[in-house]
Parts: structure tokens; C-alpha cells; sequence
């Protein structure tokens, strides 16, 4: 499921952003263009970062960008960005932040699976060392290959 979302249209490596608002608008804006989220999703994650804080920093360097569905999902997606420079979103344990995903759930359950494999991923050293040396999106789709 992670390997059909993660494609050569949502996956971009050596982006480079001044800070985390731009960090945000390059992942999703992938999903705009791929017609997966409405261009208020993007307004939305950045909103729910204002208010609620930086929650959605999940590891060191990791963000998983997201809103809810209501906010503009279109249908289930995710995207990959790695950042050239990290960039900062205010997680003192996990700051900066050179990863960013983004994710589109269309409803409460049908992004399970794909939270499930992003997990496996997350947790396998070797693939996010690979992910994070990166030079390039087919090296980066390489190891996304492995999560059917």
C-alpha cells in the first residue's frame, strides 16, 4: 500500500525550505496537484500546527503532516519530501526536521494499513538510513518498493 502512494509524483528529494510552513506547502502541494487534497488541507495542517503545537513531529527529523478528513481529503494519499536543510518545527526532543510526509486520509480507517507499513519503515534502521543518504527519488522509491 505505501509503494502505490509513494510514486514518482509524490516523492521529491533535495527540496530545500526556509521553514516548516514551507516545509508543509511542499509535501501537500504534491497532493494538490495529484488532485488527492483540496489546497485548504494545506491551510488546515498548517492551522493545526499553530494552535495545537508541533504533535505531529513523530520521531527526530520526522513529520508526518496531516488534517482531518473533512478538511479537504479527496482521496488516500501520502507524499514524501526530504529536505535539502532541515528546518525547525518547535519539537524540542525531535528538531529539525529533514523528512517530511504528509498524509491524506479520506475517512477514520482506510489509512490504517498505510500508517501500518509506515510504521514498519519508520522502525527498520537500515531503510530509513537509506531514505535519510538519499541523493535521489528513484533511491528513495527503492526502498519504498519494499513496502507493498
Amino acid at each position: 500500500m505505501l509503494s502505490k502512494l509513494l510514486d514518482q509524483d509524490t516523492v521529491r528529494v533535495g527540496v530545500e525550505c526556509q521553514d516548516w510552513q514551507q516545509a508543509v506547502r511542499a509535501g501537500s502541494h504534491l497532493l494538490v496537484t495529484k488532485e488527492c487534497v483540496e489546497e485548504r488541507y494545506i491551510h488546515a495542517i498548517i492551522r493545526n500546527h499553530q494552535k495545537l503545537g508541533p504533535y505531529m513531529v513523530i520521531a527526530p527529523g520526522i513529520v508526518l503532516a496531516h488534517a482531518r478528513p473533512e478538511d479537504g481529503v479527496l482521496k488516500l494519499s501520502m507524499s514524501l519530501v526530504i529536505l535539502t536543510y532541515p528546518v525547525v518545527f518547535g519539537n524540542f526532543t525531535n528538531d529539525p526536521v529533514k523528512i517530511v510526509f504528509t498524509l491524506g486520509a479520506k475517512d477514520a480507517n482506510s489509512h490504517l494499513e498505510v500508517l501500518a507499513q509506515l510504521i514498519g519503515l519508520l522502525t527498520n534502521e537500515e531503510d530509513m538510513r537509506k531514505i535519510m543518504q538519499a541523493n535521489s527519488q528513484e533511491e528513495v522509491i527503492a526502498v519504498i518498493r519494499q513496502y507493498p
